[in-house]
Parts: C-alpha cells; structure tokens; sequence
C-alpha cells in the first residue's frame, strides 16, 4: 500500500474489480488505469466534498483516527467489541478468567499511570498563581466563581477527579459483573479507559512530554459531553473575565 504524505492508496476488492481513491480528494481511480502522481498533492488546497463520496467502493474501508474526536473513537471501539464479544465465548471459565485478567491489568496500567503523574507534579512543584473564573452549574442564577490556586494545585486537583472517575467505573463495573452476571462489558472498560488515561490531559503534559498551551493550556477545557450540559460552558482564564470577578468580589481565595 504505496503512502504519499496524507494521501493514501485503499485496496479492495469488489464484484471482480479492484476500486480505491486518495484520501482528502476522493478521486475515483479504476484498476489498470493508476495514474499515479507526479507530486504528492497538498492537502491544505484540497477539500474533502460529500459530493464524492458515493464513488467510492462500498468495499473500501479504511480507518482514519487523524481528526476524530475521543467520543467518535470510543464510538467506534465500543461498535467494534460488541461484534468481538459475539464471538467469545464466555462460558468456559478460562476464557472468562481471561478477561477478567486483563480488565484487571488494565486498571493497574491505569493506576500507574496516575501515580506516575502524581509523583511528576509533586517533583515539579510548580507554584505558579493560576487565576480562572469557574462557571456557574447549568440552571444557576450566580455568576462564575474566581478561583485562585497554583499549577501544581490545579493538576493535584485535576487529577484527582481523574482518579475518583476510575474508581466509579470499576465499582459499576464490578455491580454489573459480579451481581448482574454480565460479561460482554469487560472487554470494553478494558480498552475505553485505558484508552482515556492515554489521552488525558495530564498525561500529555508529564507523561507525553507536551507543552501546556494551546488546547493543553490551563485551565482545561470542559470536554464536550453529557456531564459539559451540567455547567455553564468552560473555565474562564481570560484577563478580562477574571478582572470582572475580582471587582464584584466573587471568590477569590486562594485553594491549596
């Protein structure tokens, strides 16, 4: 499968024929008739038009994570398991004893991979002063509460309900399990959650490496989902903002 910077030729076979396109262009090319590039193409002057779509062979699949959101791939690693678990078959006990082995070791990696954050931001001890104004729970009539704290504050507490998350899941998880008798649902809070450590912010920052700006700039952004319905959109860290809140003497002191 030849590789061209983004673009990538897809392969499959259809009713006798071999049918792909270059992702990003969609550009329908037939077996035989490969008119290969001189260039790579750039992508920055190339749309990617619904228009097309429908060329393409319904026999082509491809996976592309580059873009997607956590939700959308969780989505589809959740789609993906069901049909894997269909074909496991739960009722021999070592199979069963199999899983079990694994969603445990998964919560382990997990585990590490907080205390090695914990330990990396007491190490650090960042005491930078980080001023952001909290928004107010969705329904409430009270304006944003000033919060003053330091990096090092922030990320304890952070990773704080990172951790408390966890360990909600693997009670609900152990309810569902052991009492309820289901099964199929090991395989996928091995991965999902795993999947969330890796891509937590905290990780990013003392795991990975990344800098903290851009979107890993603090404080966090609220991430999009059920619980974001709850509050009054994200933390505010702007100047402006934060000046408001010290005028109207909402909050202020300083968490440790």
């Amino acid at each position: 499968m030849p590789s061209y910077g983004h673009w990538q030729w897809i392969r499959a076979s259809g009713h006798g024929a071999e049918t792909g396109f270059w992702i990003g262009d969609i550009k329908e090319i037939k077996s035989g008739r490969i008119a290969r590039p001189r260039s790579p193409p750039s992508i920055h002057n190339r749309s990617l038009e619904p228009t097309n779509l429908h060329r393409a062979s319904p026999y082509a699949v491809t996976s592309v994570t580059m873009g997607l959101s956590p939700q959308i791939t969780n989505l589809i690693i959740i789609l993906g398991m069901m049909q894997v678990a269909k074909k496991i078959p739960f009722e021999d006990e070592s199979v069963l004893n199999l899983c079990r082995a694994g969603y445990i070791a998964s919560n382990l990696i997990i585990l590490s991979i907080y205390l090695y954050i914990q330990n990396t931001i007491n190490k650090k001890k960042d005491l930078t002063t980080l001023k952001y104004v909290e928004p107010a729970p969705m329904g409430s009539s009270e304006e944003g509460k000033l919060v003053t704290t330091t990096v090092q504050a922030y990320d304890l507490a952070q990773l704080k309900n990172l951790m408390r998350s966890q360990m909600m899941g693997v009670l609900m998880m152990g309810v569902m399990h052991l009492y309820f008798k289901y099964t199929n649902p090991l395989l996928i809070q091995s991965i999902i959650p795993l999947k969330g450590a890796l891509e937590a912010n905290l990780t990013k920052i003392h795991v990975w490496g990344q800098p903290a700006s851009g979107d890993l700039k603090r404080p966090f952004k609220q991430a999009a989902g059920f619980m974001s319905g709850l509050q009054n959109g994200s933390a505010q860290s702007d100047k402006k903002a934060v000046e408001s809140a010290e005028r109207a003497g909402r909050g202020g002191a300083k968490e440790e």
